[in-house]
């Protein structure tokens, strides 16, 4: 068996997949019926729209497997994912990088595949893809029609993008945020585990712009972004509520681990401010818990960690009115 290869762009293409806050969502209509129609116009008994993770492959759209995900290194799409065209195995037990597959040899039993590669701002993210219990061959027109429908799919992961991602910190937006920030609260409630929010509010940011330009004040709030991204978990909502106001939702986390992320984002910022460009980053904070023995809506806490980084603030300036 033949371990599928990492992209080139790996970490890009990862963040750019992590940034459309998709993995591990509810099916959706707008994939089930692409799966669907390919389903019924190729004649296969499985098609799926899929998503390659850092170690896994999960299913967004699935028809025809009772399964969510596989693991990567098994994958066909792994492979997919790597060309630029259709990848197209038709009969695996004459492949030999997938004679000796666990897919081939057992449950799902796959004997052909196609998959086309889908792809977000260059990255390919995944693919839709068919699979056959039975070797077949694919015709020119065949393929045409699968590529017409990896581009209607690739429109789909578009749409999300454009909803739900800021385009210059590709952080999550505000409709993202709340999107995304609901359904882990919600979670976090069901398993009786408390969640933490800080809200992030840049200090003098419009003096970066004004001495500056807004160029750089464009690189600034990238900078605070990507630190955001570098310093909290892949598993923390992270979002750009609009101008210099950021925001963490940290699931199964309490207020002191909360402090003790905050104080390594500290760290890593003064880092970053050491090579600064004349400026320095520096911001106000306010932070709220919920308790999920009182569940709380997103926006309450939002709400209750908007006073705390308005106190903080002016805490900060009499401090530095004081100097």
């Amino acid at each position: 068996m033949q371990v599928p290869n990492a992209p080139e762009n790996e970490a890009a293409r990862l963040q750019t997949l992590r940034a459309l806050h998709l993995l591990d969502t509810p099916p959706e209509e707008r994939f089930d019926r692409l799966t669907r129609l390919a389903k019924r116009l190729f004649g296969v008994p499985i098609a799926l729209v899929s998503l390659v993770d850092m170690n896994r492959q999960w299913f967004k759209s699935c028809q025809g497997l009772a399964v969510s995900e596989t693991p990567r290194d098994v994958s066909f799409c792994g492979h997919a994912i790597l060309g630029d065209t259709p990848f197209i195995v038709p009969d695996t037990l004459l492949d030999d990088r997938f004679h000796d597959n666990p897919l081939v040899l057992s449950e799902p039993c796959i004997r052909f595949y196609a998959g086309v590669p889908l792809r977000v701002h260059g990255s390919k993210l995944g693919t839709l893809c068919l699979i056959d219990r039975d070797p077949r061959m694919m015709s020119q027109e065949d393929q045409a029609l699968l590529l017409d429908l990896g581009h209607l799919a690739e429109q789909e992961l578009a749409a999300v993008q454009l909803a739900t991602i800021d385009d210059l910190t590709m952080l999550s937006n505000r409709r993202g945020f709340l999107a995304l920030g609901c359904h882990t609260l919600q979670l976090c409630q069901r398993w009786q585990q408390p969640a933490t929010l800080l809200l992030f509010d840049l200090n003098d940011f419009k003096a970066i712009n004004d001495s500056y330009g807004h160029s750089e004040g464009d690189r600034a709030l990238v900078t605070f972004s990507q630190l955001l991204k570098d310093t909290f978990r892949e598993s923390d909502v992270i979002g750009r509520l609009g101008g210099d106001e950021f925001v963490v939702l940290l699931s199964q986390t309490d207020a002191i681990a909360s402090a003790q992320s905050l104080r390594r984002f500290d760290q890593a910022l003064a880092e970053k401010n050491r090579a600064a460009r004349g400026y320095t980053l520096a911001y106000s904070v306010g932070l709220a818990t919920a308790d999920p023995q009182q569940p709380q809506l997103l926006d309450d806490l939002l709400q209750a960690a908007d006073v705390r980084m308005y106190a903080h603030k002016r805490a900060q300036q009499l401090a530095a009115s004081r100097l």
